[in-house]
């Protein structure tokens, strides 16, 4: 996929290179970059993607997302700045992996308790009418009846948004999430449709994703 059409969905500040650029892959994690990816550097709570800019050009990256450009861009690489990393990074991955969330119903759980178990339960409800249905949870991810392991409540944008693009390509028509607080103030969800969302003992925390749904 070109990178220009990855644009598409965010509002750059500024952008140094090619856009014309072919992306094979996307990652926010240094490690896990290939050539041909595009690595987007987003700001953690202990480290800074920004620092492993270098490291991820080093193993193939051709373009970098980031907030603040380096002070010496790389020659043939493509730095695309944007004011904010962590929703952008929600939106390019919905587009590298083809907007899945518009193939089929998704609907979010959220609350202090019960997220779990009100959506494994809608899970295994419409799994017993008949449906083709994918599940995103703390205890364990499905795509329909294929166990997939989970490390997080609500995974990383890039992790979720290829887990659901699975999900899509499996040709499930509903999905059902857990999406915790966390998530939500880190834009984890950033990018993805709901086709509606229920929740669970609501408090403050949730309104700004009652606004979302």
């Amino acid at each position: 996929m070109k990178l220009s059409d990855l644009l598409k969905t965010i509002q750059p500040v500024r952008i140094i290179g090619s856009t014309d650029v072919e992306i094979t892959g996307i990652n926010i994690d240094s490690r896990l970059i290939e050539a041909g990816h595009l690595f987007m550097a987003m700001r953690g709570t202990q480290t800074d993607g920004h620092a492993y800019i270098p490291a991820a050009i080093g193993k193939g990256a051709v373009a970098v997302l980031c907030e603040e450009l380096p002070e010496e861009p790389e020659t043939d690489i493509t730095y695309v700045q944007v004011k904010d990393s962590e929703d952008a990074v929600g939106k390019v991955a919905t587009a590298f992996y083809g907007d899945p969330t518009s193939k089929m119903e998704l609907v979010g759980v959220t609350g202090t308790n019960g997220k779990t178990t009100i959506a494994t339960l809608l899970y295994n409800t419409f799994r017993y009418f008949g449906y083709k249905v994918g599940l995103i949870s703390t205890v364990c991810n499905y795509i329909d009846d294929r166990p997939v392991p989970t490390e997080h409540t609500t995974p990383d944008p890039i992790t979720l948004n290829r887990l659901l693009g699975e999900m899509a390509d499996s040709g499930c028509k509903y999905a059902f999430m857990e999406v915790s607080s966390h998530s939500i103030a880190q834009k984890r969800i950033s990018g993805l449709k709901f086709a509606g969302g229920i929740f669970t003992n609501l408090t403050r925390d949730h309104l700004d994703y009652h606004k979302t749904v």
